[in-house]
């Protein structure tokens, strides 16, 4: 029989198949990659990650992934930038990216960043954007407007002569629409990968 107190580890098994795969594999896939020679095993691990909340079946009895899936353990202590902390390796919650980033998932779509005109903000080329689509946004927000027509990414500002977008490097000029300047969504988070 498969060992409950190894369901960690085999859900870590199940979570990288499915982060190459994007689909759960088949219980005699499973049995195979844990090393479970009988059915009954497999079976037994796949009712505990069920009743856990990991995994659910399909109407056409099928394995899927639930929210709880996703979620990645979130360490209960804070990376200081400056002088390192004590170290310890507990881990106390856990969170999805799409719950911690996502507040909206209807109106937000991400947008790959292009250019290095808001680089002083921590926003560099091939960033990704989180942006919550909206046509309203506040004085200092970063936005995605549309100006004569064309997108870009800046911090909203108003002045006397009214509403100008801002760049965050000072190679850049700030710019004013000639036409028209639509708000299409305000960023409410950012990813970057490191390779």
């Amino acid at each position: 029989m498969g060992n409950p107190n190894r369901d960690q580890e085999y859900l870590g098994k199940l979570q990288d198949y499915y982060g190459n795969y994007r689909s759960l594999p088949s219980y005699a896939v499973i049995g195979e990659m844990l090393g479970m020679a009988s059915k009954s095993a497999v079976s037994a691990l796949v009712k505990r990650l069920i009743l856990a909340g990991y995994v659910e079946m399909t109407p056409d009895k099928r394995l899927a992934p639930t929210n709880r899936f996703f979620e990645r353990e979130l360490a209960d202590f804070n990376v200081p930038a400056g002088l390192p902390a004590a170290a310890n390796d507990a881990m106390s919650e856990s969170l999805t990216l799409d719950e911690y980033l996502i507040a909206k998932p209807s109106s937000t779509i991400m947008v790959r960043v292009r250019g290095d005109s808001m680089m002083e903000a921590g926003i560099y080329d091939g960033d990704i954007a989180i942006v919550e689509r909206r046509p309203a946004a506040n004085i200092g927000d970063i936005v995605v407007a549309i100006v004569d027509n064309e997108y870009t990414l800046k911090e909203l500002a108003k002045d006397k002569q009214g509403f100008v977008l801002l760049p965050h490097n000072a190679a850049y000029s700030p710019i004013r629409p000639e036409e028209s300047l639509e708000i299409y969504g305000v960023m409410v988070g950012l990813v970057r990968k490191y390779r």
